[in-house]
């Protein structure tokens, strides 16, 4: 019988002079929370223990206290998942009585999202394997591949998929958002999508947390896939989170090549992945910005690419190497005499953004329009089911650059996004004005260029380590 002592030292990781206050923190929770009126929401609960304890405690015991009942209300979730499953019954600290939420809670006011102390992710045995979900299959569509899909989740798929292209989401995020929702609606089979409360949804963020130790990152993708299916599917508002587990939220340094080990990397790179893989390092563009660039934002005459819509749907300008200029040059010479050869066969022309494509008919058949660096097949849309030429697809360099850097002898986990880090972190050890890497890398916040400022290695100020004057 797993005791909620034991959920934290087995499966949370507290550490065992924490478990106590944990176990402290949950029980004053049950006891504030039996006190309220009778129908408060779990969220109204959660905020007026939070409260109570402002007035008495310092910040981080509050923040510990918040942990402790993000903890307890999972837990308690999913061991009365498994009573009702004809399992044996969890206990909670000292055999009290479980808490557990109910649809009558799923009401109260707006919090922030996934606030609180995060959890830690190390992996080890699962104590409670009988009383999670079995493994998620992954699944292209909105139902799990191994059962029958009916009638009315079909209907759900082909509405979201309407919904996401009226909002001219990105076919990338159509995707990754109808593998979510798949996920989600697998987690709660069989109940069927109109069934589902706000605390399915909330329970689901905190298994993947817990059990799946996803990052922040992804537990925020997973959330935004799911809040569009309640509000534009389900029309239901999701209204507070802070029963939710957050995932760990770690500070990371990017990685980064010296310049020998760029070159080294460029000896073993060749064509088209060469001259990507220069154009990426010397403007600092992220590779889909670098794969999306058009004829027309190359302007050689001020060495510089307009990034049209980058991250955050933003325009900005950056660096063109003089050093790839000339070869650039060469390089779209060979594609205009692609482009030639499409308007003599008469194919459509290549995909414009937004109302543009209505508003102007035939820029797409203009060459100012076309790649860069067009694929080497052509494409099927997949919205509209026309013929056209599309952009290189970003496995074929991550593919070519994996290799170069495997065959110069690399140890560093470095990715085509290295180039880019690499690009911000040596203008930084050259001396430029961080406002300015800024610019060129498009970043929204000074606070995420300044990370390059603690991997470069020209500016310590000289600091040497005091064992190199022994």
């Amino acid at each position: 019988m797993l005791s909620f002592g034991d959920f934290l030292r087995t499966k949370v990781h507290i550490q065992e002079p924490y478990i106590p206050h944990y176990l402290r923190w949950a029980a004053m929770y049950d006891k504030h929370a039996a006190a309220l009126e009778t129908g408060t929401s779990m969220q109204n609960k959660i905020e007026s223990y939070l409260s109570y304890l402002a007035r008495q405690y310092s910040d981080w015991q509050v923040r510990q206290a918040r942990h402790a009942v993000q903890l307890s209300i999972y837990f308690s979730r999913t061991c009365e998942e498994r009573r009702m499953s004809g399992a044996v019954v969890l206990t909670h600290p000292a055999g009290a009585p479980l808490h557990t939420p109910g649809a009558a809670e799923a009401t109260g006011t707006a919090a922030s999202a996934f606030a609180g102390t995060a959890i830690h992710t190390e992996s080890i045995g699962d104590p409670l394997a009988a009383v999670t979900r079995p493994t998620i299959p992954p699944c292209q569509g909105i139902w799990p591949a191994s059962g029958e899909r009916p009638d009315r989740v079909d209907a759900i798929e082909r509405e979201i998929t309407r919904l996401m292209r009226l909002k001219h989401l990105s076919f990338r995020t159509e995707k990754t958002y109808l593998a979510w929702i798949a996920r989600f609606l697998a987690f709660s089979s069989p109940l069927e999508p109109p069934a589902l409360t706000e605390e399915h949804l909330k329970h689901f963020l905190s298994y993947l947390a817990v059990e799946r130790k996803v990052s922040a990152a992804t537990q925020k993708q997973a959330f935004n896939a799911l809040l569009f299916l309640y509000r534009n599917i389900l029309a239901r508002e999701i209204i507070g989170l802070e029963s939710v587990i957050p995932s760990r939220r770690p500070r990371r340094l990017p990685v980064v090549l010296t310049k020998e080990e760029l070159r080294q990397v460029f000896h073993h790179l060749s064509g088209t992945n060469r001259l990507i893989a220069a154009v990426i390092y010397g403007g600092g563009l992220r590779l889909e910005e670098c794969l999306c660039l058009r004829v027309k934002d190359v302007d050689f005459a001020r060495n510089c690419l307009v990034i049209r819509a980058g991250k955050g749907d933003k325009d900005r300008e950056t660096v063109l190497p003089e050093r790839v200029a000339d070869e650039l040059k060469r390089h779209l010479v060979r594609v205009h005499a692609l482009h030639d050869r499409d308007r003599r066969r008469a194919l459509a022309g290549v995909w414009i953004p937004g109302a543009l494509a209505r508003k102007y008919t035939g820029a797409g058949k203009e060459w100012s329009w076309f790649w860069v660096f067009p694929s080497s097949k052509l494409s099927i849309e997949p919205d509209s089911g026309i013929v056209r030429w599309y952009h290189l697809y970003p496995s074929t360099l991550q593919k070519a650059f994996h290799q170069a850097v495997a065959r110069a002898g690399l140890t560093k986990r470095a990715t085509v996004h290295t180039l880019r880090h690499s690009f911000a972190t040596h203008l930084v050890e050259k001396g430029y004005d961080i406002r300015t890497i800024q610019e060129l890398l498009g970043h929204a916040d000074v606070s995420t260029t300044m990370i390059y400022t603690h991997v470069a290695t020209k500016n310590k100020l000289g600091v040497t380590s005091p064992l190199d004057s022994l």
